[in-house]
């Protein structure tokens, strides 16, 4: 099953310009994980340790914050759309 990963811009230069990105998986987990099969680098601004997020990242399955629902063991259904969100900070 393929869902879609929507990729911002700060990141495109792991998917070779790239704004969205089909991967197979069950779980957000699962399809992140893949994702860097496809955009080979793109995992050290994801994830602080495996399986991990970094903090200044957020991840939407279709609008929903994944922190919220069930974290990477949140499951996916084939027409999911997981958008990655830098977060924004400043003073």
């Amino acid at each position: 099953m393929s869902v879609k990963v929507r990729i911002p811009s700060p990141l495109r230069s792991f998917t070779q310009g790239a704004d969205v990105i089909e991967v197979a998986g069950t779980s957000v987990g699962e399809v992140l994980n893949g994702l860097k099969d496809k955009a080979s680098g793109i995992e050290t601004r994801l994830f602080k340790a495996p399986n991990q997020l970094n903090r200044f990242v957020n991840v939407y399955l279709n609008d929903e914050d994944v922190r919220f629902l069930n974290n990477l063991e949140t499951p996916v259904k084939e027409g999911d759309e997981i958008s990655i969100v830098p977060a924004i900070a400043g003073g």
